[in-house]
């Protein structure tokens, strides 16, 4: 059956590294979703996410997770980027200020694609991986427009969302065991530069 696969990077990513820090981060999504689904015929996997704004050595790592991604799994990975947006904030009390960040458009664009591909026929199964309830609307119009579709979700390790799991036939959460077994290479060739990306070394 036809598989489209839909990871919410930022969800993922912070699952992750509150269960077990940042030794299984280096994640082949690819080989995941087969191990996660292994009867199924994948088409592609989507990966959402955002720039990390001034933290120089963690855009550094996630650029080259980034790369690594796209080499070792060629086609059949689809990175989609949203945007990350400081906001100044203010203390009441003592009005001191700080700069926060908000993450922008990543939960979006993970519905607008997942109710554009179910429309459009290009799956009939789905895999969302992400605890983020704000996917159920995108989930109940992709089961309107196509009562036969397949929605599974798959919840990062610390994370879990009650309204997807009641709207969704079955979900479950990610195992330890399943993250070990889908890390990419240490060193993944570069085609673009013929050079090797190596996994970064704060991840080991």
């Amino acid at each position: 059956m036809p598989l489209v696969v839909y990871v919410d990077g930022f969800n993922l990513y912070n699952g992750i590294k509150s269960a077990y820090g940042r030794r299984f981060l280096w994640l082949d999504l690819v080989q995941l979703a087969r191990r996660l689904r292994p009867r199924e015929s994948m088409i592609t996997v989507k990966y959402f996410t955002a720039a990390v704004l001034d933290e120089p050595g963690a855009a550094s790592r996630q650029s080259t997770y980034l790369k690594a991604l796209s080499a070792h799994c060629g086609e059949q990975i689809e990175i989609i980027m949203g945007r990350y947006q400081r906001k100044t904030m203010r203390c009441r009390n003592c009005g001191e200020t700080w700069t926060s960040y908000e993450e922008k458009e990543t939960d979006v664009n993970m519905a607008v694609h997942l109710a554009a591909d179910v429309t459009a026929g290009h799956a009939n199964s789905a895999l969302i991986i992400s605890a983020d309830s704000d996917m159920c609307p995108a989930v109940r119009t992709a089961q309107q427009t196509a009562p036969g579709v397949n929605i599974v979700a798959a919840f990062p390790p610390r994370r879990q969302s009650a309204e997807l799991r009641k709207l969704l036939p079955r979900s479950f959460t990610i195992g330890r065991g399943r993250l070990a077994q889908s890390q990419l290479p240490p060193a993944v060739p570069d085609p673009a530069t013929g050079r090797h990306l190596r996994r970064p070394k704060k991840w080991s």
